[in-house]
């Protein structure tokens, strides 16, 4: 069955891919410790910039309040200037220390927030620096592995063009279901049968599954794992 045989196909290109790339990924020491140094200092720009944009989003609230605050005891202060009677007078100067309390409880944080604000930003672009430095050792490094390792690189490359050929040959749908079993299934969504059984799951086939695998007419998928069999 042409279906049959080429999905087997996809999942030994999927099989030598998975291979090569362990091997790629397999990095040397030094390029580990830089990998994982990249990989760090992202974390922190990450984390620092969400800090950021959370202060900002503060400072944009605490100054409307500010604002609204400044006008309220500008009411206040004028009121006091304005006002001629003792008492009224006297409500007004309570009216106007009111206000500026209320000004200062938001002037303060406001500041502060201020200070965080250019403090993340300096550390960010400090940060920033750290990951450019350490992410151009790593390439330059890396090139050099890449280099050694040309053959599976070169591999890899022939790998993919012949994976595209083989899921142009299948329906969207088959090829996305191909995947969707491989990433669920530990990378095998194509899976021999041994002594009657999946050898993805060790389930054994029921006899009219089996009889029907054999027969080669359909595509048969194990009912536990729902993998894609096939007889040796």
């Amino acid at each position: 069955m042409e279906q049959l045989t080429i999905l087997r196909d996809l999942q030994a290109t999927l099989d030598y891919l998975a291979t090569i790339q362990r091997e790629l990924a397999a990095l040397p020491p030094d390029l580990a410790t830089l990998d994982a140094k990249v990989k760090a200092t992202e974390k922190q720009i990450a984390e620092k910039t969400k800090a950021l944009d959370t202060a900002r989003a503060q400072i944009q609230v605490k100054s409307k309040e500010l604002t609204q605050a400044q006008k309220d005891e500008d009411r206040a202060r004028a009121a006091v200037k304005t006002t001629s009677q003792k008492l009224q007078y006297t409500a007004a100067i309570r009216e106007l220390d009111e206000k500026e309390r209320l000004k200062a409880s938001v002037s303060k944080p406001l500041k502060a927030l201020e200070i965080t604000v250019q403090a993340l930003e300096q550390a960010l672009a400090a940060l920033e620096i750290e990951r450019v430095a350490a992410q151009a050792q790593f390439d330059e490094l890396h090139a050099i592995f890449l280099e050694e390792h040309s053959n599976q690189v070169e591999g890899r490359k022939v790998l993919l063009v012949k994976q595209t050929k083989l899921q142009a040959k299948l329906t969207p749908a088959e090829v996305a279901r191909f995947h969707r079993l491989a990433n669920a299934r530990q990378g095998r969504a194509v899976v021999i049968v041994e002594n009657g059984a999946c050898s993805g799951c060790n389930v054994k086939l029921r006899g009219p599954i089996f009889f029907q695998l054999k027969e080669g007419k359909t595509l048969i998928t194990c009912e536990s794992c729902q993998r894609t069999l096939f007889l040796p």
